[in-house]
């Protein structure tokens, strides 16, 4: 059974590199290190800059943070795993890792989607936009796309704890959740039909919040005027890059997982595998960093530094 405490994975697609893989290792190491400054650093921006406290840039925080929460939930365990030459995780451990990604896409999903959503608002309908996104819809949003996504995934991840198993072989470089309903040999009809209705209810509705949101942008862009155009295109860009590299990323796992592939090089099987995971949480950052005039602008950053020196001025002072 899954839920007993001497129960190990065994992961597979790791090989032994010899001293490179501490050359492996301290590059995770910096990538990690570099994900996790950069989305740190543009939260705090953020929320330091009163004249960024916007839906748009709200939403960007809950980005952000779910990109740290997700990648926590795998480069920790990504480097234990290249320093160790047993490959194996505990199914505890191996729950949670699942409970960790899997809740990362998730809420991903709903991110982008309520984001298109508030794109949608501001370019269609920019007179009501004030009264329709309101600090209190912000907040609902945002709690729903957490709520709803952790609930649904820990109730997945119950119902593959419940599985007896007939093997304990992992083809991947982590735990995920299709990999151990495969090795079940009990009865996986509940796990096949609450997937099947969270894929259709869930997923399929974001979807089509999506396509109408950006149906009706542009319509707006074809019969507006110049400038509303080119306004259209600056604050949709980021979000429609950003929407195609996770889908792309998505598709990349969901293909690799489900489908023999033992003709496609391991490297490559690897990587399509990490891509969804370990490129969006840096890819996002410098996205939306770079795009968003606001985020990036000479006064966004004198406010900050003004309000940093302000505080360390006011703390010598009370100290002395």
């Amino acid at each position: 059974m899954m839920n007993s405490t001497n129960f190990y994975f065994k992961l597979v697609h790791y090989f032994d590199l010899g001293v490179y893989k501490y050359l492996l290792f301290t590059f995770i190491l910096s990538f990690y290190i570099l994900i996790v400054s950069v989305n740190v650093f543009l939260i705090v921006i953020i929320c330091m800059n009163r004249s960024l406290h916007e839906p748009m840039y709200l939403f960007l925080v809950s980005l952000f943070a779910n990109e740290l929460c997700g990648s926590t939930g795998l480069f920790p365990f990504l480097l234990v795993q290249i320093l160790s030459d047993l490959h194996t995780v505990s199914a505890s451990l191996c729950l949670l890792q699942v409970f960790c990604v899997y809740s990362y896409v998730g809420v991903g999903f709903f991110n982008l989607t309520i984001m298109s959503y508030d794109r949608y608002l501001a370019i269609c309908r920019p007179l009501q936009y004030n009264t329709l996104m309101t600090p209190k819809k912000v907040a609902t949003l945002t709690g729903v796309s957490w709520g709803y996504s952790l609930c649904f995934i820990a109730f997945m991840v119950r119902l593959s704890a419940r599985l007896q198993l007939c093997g304990n072989i992992i083809n991947n470089v982590y735990c995920d959740n299709y990999s151990l309903v495969k090795l079940a040999c009990s009865d996986t009809t509940a796990n096949n039909i609450y997937g099947l209705a969270y894929t259709f209810t869930a997923m399929l509705g974001l979807v089509i919040l999506i396509v109408f949101s950006y149906s009706k942008i542009l319509k707006v862009c074809f019969s507006g005027s110049k400038q509303t155009r080119q306004k259209a295109v600056s604050t949709c860009i980021p979000h429609l890059a950003s929407l195609l590299n996770f889908s792309c990323g998505c598709f990349f796992e969901i293909v690799q997982s489900r489908f023999n592939m033992s003709n496609v090089p391991v490297l490559l099987r690897i990587f399509l595998s990490l891509y969804w995971i370990c490129c969006q949480p840096l890819f996002n950052p410098v996205l939306y960093g770079l795009k968003m005039t606001k985020i990036h602008s000479e006064d966004t950053w004198k406010k900050v530094l003004w309000s940093e020196e302000t505080r360390m001025e006011l703390y010598v002072h009370q100290t002395r």
